[in-house]
């Protein structure tokens, strides 16, 4: 089979016979390539659980499992020649006969089925699985759960609360001393991050040495002579000079004052004196003596003799900075080892007491395991005979720690059994340098060819193959794009990416376009404010509105008015169609004020768009509403968070409502009692509602009552859109994963969510036709037709990061204005990296485009390479861009083929199906009907003159025992019912008894005791006229033709006959009888009473129990 040139270097790669090592450009199909081989791995007879895949995210472990199970499904149902067809051009070079055919139809089972299965998984996922099925060799809990981000967060501060209410208190407090950045959090993650730094004591020699110092150097032998008393006395005698001086000379001698008064002085003495006796980093001479130029010149001629005293400590004080600085950032350092070395243990121990793991403990403890020797071994033995094949995706974002754990799975496979020849094994990474952009993950592309190196080498060793190729074809973009991005990327640009950038079209006919727009200057002044608008409300005049609103109004422009080439069925050849939103995707650099007036802009000019990529729950306007109503809920009196959620869609409230409820108010009275004396029922109901509520149930409950019950959803996504159901999901999962930490309270839920800032990632893959708005590192792996980067004004690269590493060591970064040159070389070093990763991340935003790549700038530019506007526009000078007016821009463009080729296809509009979409308001209440007891029915239960009348107690009583004598003893042999009777009343009136037995002896009621008659039967039953009905017949007879029901009354007056009988006890029979008919309807049906008094039995006849059944009225 003849293949072209990409494909065929697509084919070489996924050989499974040869390890091999991919470097990939953007857009060549490498997770094409990795599935690929996958299947040929399965072709091969490879068991599944033999294979494993490991890759960076869960939604590419995902991805490429549907892509596989979806081929290997296919040749499940293909055709003899289709199945042929499509086994050679994935690259089967062997003949393929029918066995071979049935075989492959067989793989989609076997991957599903296998015992183990096909192991598609994050590093993360399969350092877990590993560490759960060796727990004892790991040292873990057998049952240890992964801890999220937050709750490591929470657990690091209390650690650290620990450790200042403890003994570790003074070392927190040197901390302090030395801290300058914004949240201590901050740097206990960092610490936790690099915890293995701090393993190993404090390496004093090795910071001595990385700052220039000798081991022995101490702040004394600095400052003995420089600060000798005979020199201080010097200093403050000038202090008292200038505090008679300028101006100049009198904030000169504030600091002077400040110096140690006797001998030895310090470091901090040596810093106040530097800046009254240095210049600044800005001047000619940077910190330099201000010999000549202070103190002024008219006291220098006053006091020339404390001059002359006093120009060599100056001359001292410069000489003496470089070493100030490199002692103060060794301090530093060492007071951070000492913390390190007490708050890393205990993090560590607090873990294992909860039986949790981090996720940076998934991979250290995972190659900790894999690298001890005591069990090492044995774990590699039940692992190694497991896994023969290893393939690695996105391995440019691999940690160094990670490839650890990856190099130790593959140890064996150049050396020992794994190169056995009659045990093929492999290993197969897939990256591309040139796309590694998460440092802060712990991604280093210099462990990438680190790693290739030793692969390479490691297989060479043996003499086995291993192959080192690229894909330089990208199936992706237009030849204009990636034009544009070699020109792009040369020389120092490329630095940190491959020696050389090329990339070759596949699609070498698709007509493409690279954009600049304008740069939107930044204004010189800010137009006056509106009292009244918020004081984050930027300016329409402020350049971040103006290129949101260009993005947007040429966005409709471009829907409106142009067209988009589309290749015709594979063909190479081209026609065109009109341009959708689904066919934009808007890149910048981070989540800054131009983020949200993109969407902002885009919403209002009417355009279908899918909101931002990553959602910070607690900012969500959705979630600011239901924590505004939660907190009134917990405080009555908080009248802020009541105003807010009144003003909310949840209520939708004006603002006149919520002012005439206030003013009116009683001076110092709160909201809550004068919205309880209002006339605002309907808001009224639902506060009252939950506030009885908010006590007995569940956070999550409560926040469900919200939307649910009171239709909350509904009305906060009218109002606020559809994409505010994810930040209203986000927080009922918090609410759940608050509820598992203990126990649960709306208080306590407030305060969990105050120091929460949680971040969602929403999939952006998949959101229809729409115009995406995110970031450049939320963007990889995606593309889209139109890709528009407005964010490429200068950007200064700024030292975030707390703990710098040099070389083998953690050093505590300095401010840039106390780094001395050994420690502003490792911030340069820092600041280089974060450079080029820069220049990476621009290489990833402009490959996300298929056929036009927009880029424009608002603000500052700079000059040179200090933006990427200037980078883009200098490569596509290079490339012979041209110069065209669209609406009132000059726009310069590099093109590629002609855009508007072929004819205009308008696609049909696919006719919705109608589909009755599920009501999430609340369900109609539901009206419950009250069950009636027949013997509670009005009326008389007893003649008059009846004792009962008068001693009801004592009657219910006897009446209550005889029943329950009648229901047991007719059970019980005769010679035993006395004695059993007599146990089942121990506190009743013994000759009950007796009276029971006798009734059970009499011949006329020997029916009624029958062994099948039933006692105390439930019946129910809907009576019309009447509602539910629900009683209890003391005996019930049933045979193939009657049903006869008998109710026992204990009565003292008995009745001479039917017609005289209790109208309350009638009506308790004619209900019966009304109920019986309806259960039996092919029987006749009898009723009757038993006077228990003397033994009487009265069948009710059917005439006078349907008149009774109409005099039944309920009350």
């Amino acid at each position: 089979m003849i293949r072209d040139a990409a494909s065929q270097r697509q084919v070489d790669a996924a050989d499974p016979r040869t390890s091999t090592w991919l470097s990939a450009n953007a857009g060549s199909g490498k997770t094409r390539v990795l599935t690929d081989r996958v299947a040929r791995l399965l072709l091969e007879k490879v068991s599944p659980q033999n294979i494993l895949c490991l890759t960076y995210t869960k939604a590419a472990a995902a991805e490429m499992q549907n892509r596989l199970f979806k081929r290997l499904g296919n040749w499940a149902m293909m055709a003899d020649d289709a199945l042929r067809a499509d086994l050679t051009t994935l690259g089967v070079d062997r003949a393929i006969d029918d066995q071979q055919l049935r075989e492959a139809r067989t793989l989609f089972a076997r991957a599903i089925e296998t015992p183990g299965g096909l192991k598609i998984q994050t590093i993360h996922s399969f350092c877990a699985g590993v560490l759960r099925r060796f727990p004892l060799e790991a040292q873990v809990s057998p049952q240890f759960r992964e801890m999220e981000d937050r709750a490591a967060e929470l657990l690091r501060a209390e650690v650290l609360d620990e450790m200042i209410a403890g003994p570790d208190a003074p070392l927190v407090r040197e901390i302090l001393h030395h801290f300058t950045g914004a949240e201590l959090a901050d740097l206990t993650a960092e610490v936790a991050n690099k915890r293995d730094a701090f393993a190993h004591g404090i390496p004093r020699d090795a910071l001595c040495a990385r700052f220039g110092l000798s081991p022995t150097t101490t702040a004394d032998d600095l400052t003995a002579d420089l600060l000798s008393q005979a020199n201080l006395d010097t200093i403050h005698a000038l202090a008292k000079i200038c505090a008679k001086g300028s101006a100049t000379e009198k904030k000169a001698a504030a600091v002077l004052d400040k110096v140690s008064q006797n001998a030895p002085g310090n470091l901090r003495d040596l810093a106040l004196l530097e800046s009254v006796f240095l210049f600044g980093g800005s001047a000619k001479s940077p910190f330099g003596a201000k010999i000549g130029s202070f103190p002024t010149k008219g006291t220098r001629e006053t006091h020339a003799a404390l001059i002359e005293d006093l120009e060599p400590i100056m001359l001292g004080v410069q000489d003496a900075r470089e070493d100030r600085l490199a002692l103060n950032a060794l301090e530093r350092s060492i007071a951070l080892y000492k913390f390190g070395a007490a708050f890393v243990p205990a993090y560590e121990q607090r873990k294992l007491l909860m039986g949790a793991l981090d996720f940076d403990d998934l991979i250290r403890k995972a190659k900790a395991l894999l690298t001890d020797r005591d069990v090492a071994q044995w774990v590699l033995f039940r692992l190694d005979g497991g896994i023969d094949h290893v393939l690695v995706d996105e391995a440019q974002d691999t940690s160094p720690t990670q490839w650890a754990v990856i190099e130790q799975l593959t140890q064996e496979f150049a050396s020992g059994e794994g190169a056995h020849p009659d045990r093929e094994r492999t290993v197969f990474v897939v990256g591309d340098k040139k796309q590694s952009i998460y440092s802060f993950q712990g991604a280093d592309p210099t462990a990438f060819d680190d790693m290739k190196v030793h692969f390479r080498d490691a297989h060479h060793a043996v003499d086995k193959p291993f192959e080192v190729t690229s894909l330089d074809h990208s199936f992706r973009s237009s030849q204009a794009i990636l034009s544009v991005v070699d020109a792009t990327f040369t020389g120092e640009r490329a630095a940190g990416m491959d020696d050389t950038l090329n990339h070759i079209a596949f699609k070498e006919n698709m007509p493409g376009r690279v954009d600049l727009w304008p740069v939107i200057e930044k204004p010189a002044t800010e137009e006056p404010r509106n009292w009244f608008d918020p004081v984050d409300l930027p300016s329409e005049t402020d350049h971040t509105v103006l290129m949101a609103n260009r993005i947007a109004a040429q966005i409709k422009r471009m829907i409106a008015d142009e067209t988009i080439p589309e290749e015709i069925e594979h063909s190479g050849t081209y026609n065109r169609r009109p341009i959708t939103e689904g066919d934009f995707l808007v890149l910048v650099q981070r989540r800054s004020e131009l983020f949200s007036e993109i969407i902002r802009a885009c919403k209002s000019a009417g355009l279908k768009i899918a909101g931002a990529d990553r959602l910070r729950v607690g900012a969500e306007l959705a979630v600011k509403d239901l924590a505004a109503l939660l907190n009134f809920l917990a405080l009555p009196e908080d009248d802020l968070s009541l105003a807010a959620a009144l003003r909310s869609p949840l209520f939708g409230w004006s603002e006149q409502d919520l002012f005439t409820l206030a003013h009116h108010r009683p001076e110092k009275g709160y909201l809550w009692p004068a919205l309880r004396d209002s006339a605002h029922s309907e808001t009224l109901a639902v506060l009252r509602d939950l506030r009885k509520e908010a006590d007995f149930l569940r956070p999550y409950d409560l926040i469900e009552r919200i939307l649910t019950r009171h239709d909350g959803r509904r009305k906060l996504l009218a109002r606020l859109g559809p994409e505010a159901e994810d930040g209203i999901d986000a927080l009922l999962s918090q609410a759940l994963a608050y509820e598992s930490t203990g126990v649960p309270s709306l208080t306590g839920f407030l305060s969990w969510m105050e120091t929460d800032d949680l971040e969602v990632k929403r999939q952006m893959d998949a959101q229809g036709d729409r115009i995406r708005v995110m970031t450049v590192h939320g963007s990889k792996g995606l593309e889209a037709p139109i890709v528009i980067l407005p964010d490429t004004a200068k950007r200064r690269v700024d030292v975030k990061d707390e703990l710098l590493p040099a070389d083998d060591l953690i050093v505590w970064k300095s401010t840039a204005a106390e780094s001395g040159a050994a420690m502003q070389e490792i911030r340069n070093e820092f600041v280089t990296k974060q450079q080029r990763e820069r220049m990476r991340l621009l290489y990833v935003a402009m490959t996300r485009a298929e056929k036009w790549l927009i880029v424009g700038a608002a603000g500052e530019v700079g000059e040179g390479d200090e933006s990427w506007y200037n980078i883009v526009a200098e490569g596509m000078a290079t490339r012979g861009d041209t110069g065209l007016k669209i609406d009132d821009m000059e726009v310069r463009r590099v093109a590629h083929m002609d855009w508007e080729v072929g004819e205009l296809i308008v696609p049909t509009t696919p006719v919705a199906t109608s589909v009755v979409t599920p009501s999430f308001g609340p369900i109609p209440e539901l009206t419950i009907t009250k069950t009636l007891s027949p013997s509670e029915f009005d009326g008389a239960k007893v003649m008059p003159g009846d004792p009962a009348d008068h001693d009801g107690d004592a009657a219910k009583l006897r009446g209550t025992l005889i029943h329950k004598l009648l229901e047991y003893l007719p059970e019980i042999p005769k010679a035993e019912r006395k004695a059993i009777g007599h146990r089942l009343i121990e506190q009743g009136d013994p000759d009950i008894v007796d009276a029971v037995i006798t009734l059970l002896d009499e011949p006329h009621l020997a029916h009624l005791w029958d062994s099948n008659a039933l006692s105390e039967v439930d019946v129910t039953a809907h009576i019309d006229g009447i509602g539910r009905i629900h009683g209890t017949i003391d005996r019930l007879i049933v045979n193939e033709t009657q049903v006869l029901a008998v109710d026992y009354k204990s009565n003292h007056t008995v009745p001479s006959d039917t017609s005289k009988t209790p109208m309350g006890i009638l009506r308790q029979m004619a209900a019966y009888f009304a109920a019986l008919r309806q259960i039996y309807p092919d029987h006749d049906i009898t009723v009757g009473i038993l006077w228990t008094q003397n033994g009487q039995l009265d069948l009710l006849s059917p005439e006078l129990l349907h008149e009774t059944l109409k005099g039944i009225s309920i009350s």
